[in-house]
């Protein structure tokens, strides 16, 4: 597996956590926990793919490019407040 690959899919997996994220209470538990619930996932891919401990900021980054998108999708159909008007 390639750099590019693994960053792909650590972006991909935080992004369904990025959205309960950003509809939950800021330090609340559920945010805690969108927040660390994918690091071991992140972990167990990094170490499957036998990369070494370098590419670790490049995960970083993946990760909260995940968190960051997720956060900011929207159900279809919905619209802002400031839209509605």
């Amino acid at each position: 597996m390639t750099i590019n690959e693994l960053m792909l899919i650590v972006f991909l997996i935080n992004l369904p956590f990025g959205y309960i994220r950003s509809n939950s209470t800021k330090f609340s538990r559920k945010w805690i926990m969108a927040i660390h619930i994918p690091v071991p996932f992140v972990f167990l891919l990094r170490m499957i793919s036998g990369l070494n401990w370098t590419v670790i900021p490049l995960l970083i980054l993946s990760d909260i490019a995940g968190q960051f998108a997720g956060g900011k999708l929207k159900r279809p159909g919905s619209m802002n407040p400031i839209e509605k008007a």
